[in-house]
């Protein structure tokens, strides 16, 4: 049988997880200079955790885990499988299923938070770098397995959170060397458009259409508003604000006069100009940002900010992280007015836009600084305690272990393996204690101690 894995998941060589590992490390940095602690949950959890919290469609691309043993058992007789099956197939599921894969970190989160709040410090900020798996259609961009690098600070209504983490996602692009735009929006704004368009109890089916405007365009957002029981007199109010252009304050003050009559809107546009007005006074803030009334995001816990950044080079169009404001996801476990935000950077699109982009670092396509060859058993034997005086400087090192290979099968592995340096070492060199270090970009190639090849590699970023 021919070996292959699941469509929307990858394999990644080591020359991959080299970069892969540079995102990550660098996400990381950022994250704990902004105070951020790192936890980690299981890969699964219980069903009944995660359904219900993504809205319908989310739902659907939960990837559930069959049951451990025979879980047909649990079916008495036909009958009893009959009247299961009536339930439909969230009756069924539950007969066969208890667990699922999850589905994003945050929903977990929220569950942590609330098993373990006697044993935190609040407000807690606490950062996570893990898969999530979403049973979704693979595209371009769009993956079945894939990381999500999240921070999120629980217990605190204070909107610094909201203006911290904004400069977090400029020094992280930054460090990246992304040039990316920032979108900014808040979940009020929309509860608010909702409320003077007459359609209050329809926030729903209005986000999860305009959250689609990029994608279908405004005649697309309009019929699926229709096609869900929006009125036609409503969808004509919101066009207004759907074609809007302008600059941020020129936003903030259309939607000012827009959302009058409505206090929960009022409201989120007093958040959104706090939260611009924190960013002004951030030095060296080198992200565009915008106001985008039309940003929603899907997820139904966001209940103020939203964010949704997004690369301004090169062909990949879809967000590369996100995040929000929500009241009280831990409302749902048992722990009510605990309100946090947070974001979430996706690390397979950054992967992406680096790779197209050709922004990657040189230092990071070879994890090994330096090789060691040599010309017989003898001097192998002697390079042994000088490899571990490179080591102990802290520099990636390795020997090439067959003793017996030809120098140029040897050179031949620094070649493919993009390793920079190579020291070699024949018998003149046991002889004379200098070894001969060969830049393998340049060719050049000199005499040098061990104590000046160290020295050397340790300068050579």
């Amino acid at each position: 049988m021919k070996p292959s894995i699941p469509k929307g998941t990858r394999d990644f060589s080591p020359q991959e997880m080299v970069k892969r590992n540079y995102i990550f490390d660098t996400i990381k940095r950022v994250f704990q200079r902004y105070g951020y602690l790192p936890i980690e949950t299981p890969a699964m959890e219980n069903l009944s955790t995660l359904m219900g919290k993504y809205g319908e469609e989310g739902d659907r691309l939960i990837f559930k885990i069959l049951n451990n043993g025979n879980y047909f058992s649990n079916f008495k007789n036909d009958e009893h499988l009959s009247e299961v099956k009536n339930q439909g197939e969230k009756g069924f599921t539950q007969y066969i299923s208890e667990k699922a894969l999850r589905y994003d970190l945050t929903v977990p989160f929220a569950r942590y938070v609330v098993q373990h709040q006697n044993e935190i410090t609040f407000p807690f900020k606490r950062y996570q770098i893990q898969p999530v798996w979403r049973a979704d259609r693979p595209q371009k961009g769009r993956y079945r397995e894939f990381y999500q690098c999240d921070a999120d600070v629980i217990g605190s209504n204070s909107l610094i959170n909201e203006v911290e983490l904004v400069q977090l996602i400029d020094d992280v692009f930054t460090k990246l060397n992304v040039p990316v735009l920032i979108k900014i929006n808040n979940r009020k704004i929309l509860s608010g458009i909702a409320e003077v368009i007459g359609e209050k109890e329809k926030i729903t089916t209005i986000t999860v259409a305009i959250d689609k405007l990029d994608k279908i365009g405004v005649d697309g957002v309009n019929k699926e508003l229709q096609e869900n029981g929006v009125s036609v007199v409503a969808i004509e109010k919101l066009q207004p604000l759907i074609r809007f252009q302008g600059s941020t304050s020129e936003k903030l003050n259309f939607l000012k006069k827009l959302l009058t009559t409505s206090e929960i809107g009022l409201n989120g546009v007093e958040e959104a100009e706090c939260i611009f007005k924190g960013l002004a006074q951030i030095p060296d803030f080198k992200s565009q940002i915008e106001l985008d009334i039309t940003l929603a995001r899907g997820l139904n816990y966001y209940t103020g900010a939203i964010f949704e950044v997004k690369a301004t080079n090169g062909t990949l169009t879809s967000s590369i992280c996100g995040g929000g404001r929500y009241d009280d996801l831990t409302g749902i476990f048992g722990l009510p007015n605990m309100s946090g935000v947070g974001i979430s950077f996706g690390a397979d699109r950054i992967y992406d836009v680096l790779n197209e982009l050709n922004l990657f670092p040189e230092s990071v396509s070879a994890s090994t600084k330096v090789l060691f060859v040599t010309f017989g058993e003898t001097e192998q034997n002697y390079c042994i305690p000088l490899l571990a005086r490179v080591r102990k400087a802290e520099i990636n090192s390795e020997i090439y272990p067959d003793a017996t290979a030809k120098m140029k099968k040897q050179m031949s592995y620094a070649d493919d393996k993009k390793i920079p340096f190579v020291v070699i070492v024949g018998g003149d060199e046991v002889q004379n204690g200098l070894l001969t270090l060969k830049n393998m970009a340049s060719g050049s190639q000199d005499k040098k101690t061990i104590e000046d090849i160290i020295e050397i590699l340790k300068n050579n970023h």
